[in-house]
């Protein structure tokens, strides 16, 4: 069972893990396309390794970069727990992504930013910059993904600040029962979104812990991600709603990139 004596990243980092226990669908396209790309990979915003280590079980060797040590920290436990082959296909990197330049550049075969991960890059010099890491770090041919959510008005009609239950789980790891909640406001002028979530946890009856993260995050649009793309020299082979690379249409909910370098 975890410490209650965790510190509010190791605890954060833990409870992202638990709010994304359900799969949201996007490891069998980066398994596709890891097939067909054929060489090592690259996952920028890795996280807690939920998608690195699988792809590793595959036979793929990943390299991982993240400024967040406690998830980095899990993701090295996740890779360990998975065997000593596993973990030895698993580098972690703590960096930051705009701006990393590793030692093994141009000799990545796939590199991504996974999930909605781009938005944590709050302007639209971060995420291009992000992009260009990507293209940086690809040998030729090799294929680079970014992969965001489209709200439609709907959605940004509801960041007015107040506050939303999202869930509740129980944690396996600690065996409390946790609540999810969240506030957000939406800027329309800067297409960015000023996000709280507050994560309360323990045993009825008993007094909760709460843990809250606040972030900034900045929507991006498909034509976005094709200048960003462009600018880095990539050229664009699919633009995509959903994760089996169907069409983008009116009303996608979700964009995937899907760029080659030449």
């Amino acid at each position: 069972m975890t410490s209650t004596a965790e510190t509010p990243g190791e605890a954060l980092a833990r409870l992202y893990d638990l709010d994304l226990a359900e799969d949201p669908g996007d490891l069998d396209l980066l398994l596709a396309l890891a097939q067909r790309a054929n060489g090592p990979i690259l996952e920028l915003a890795v996280g807690s390794g939920r998608l690195a280590v699988p792809l590793a079980e595959e036979g793929w060797k990943v390299t991982g970069v993240d400024l967040d040590p406690a998830m980095l920290a899990r993701a090295r436990q996740l890779a360990d727990e998975s065997g000593k082959t596993v973990a030895r296909r698993v580098t972690l990197v703590e960096g930051d992504a705009r701006s990393i330049r590793l030692a093994d550049a141009g000799k990545f075969a796939l590199a991504f930013v996974p999930l909605n991960s781009i938005f944590l890059f709050g302007s639209r010099a971060d995420q291009a910059a992000a992009v260009a890491t990507l293209a940086a770090h690809l040998r030729p041919g090799g294929l680079a993904l970014v992969d965001v959510w489209l709200p439609d008005a709907a959605d940004l009609a509801r960041y007015d600040g107040r506050l939303l239950l999202e869930w509740i789980r129980e944690d396996p790891e600690t065996g409390r029962t946790v609540m999810k909640s969240g506030a957000a406001t939406y800027d329309a002028a800067t297409a960015s979104v000023r996000l709280t979530t507050i994560f309360e946890e323990g045993a009825q009856g008993e007094p909760a812990l709460r843990w809250v993260r606040q972030d900034r995050l900045r929507l991006v649009t498909p034509d976005e991600l094709v200048v960003f793309a462009e600018a880095a020299g990539l050229e664009v082979e699919t633009l995509a709603g959903d994760y089996e690379l169907g069409e983008l249409a009116a009303g996608a909910e979700r964009c995937i990139l899907v760029a080659r370098k030449s």
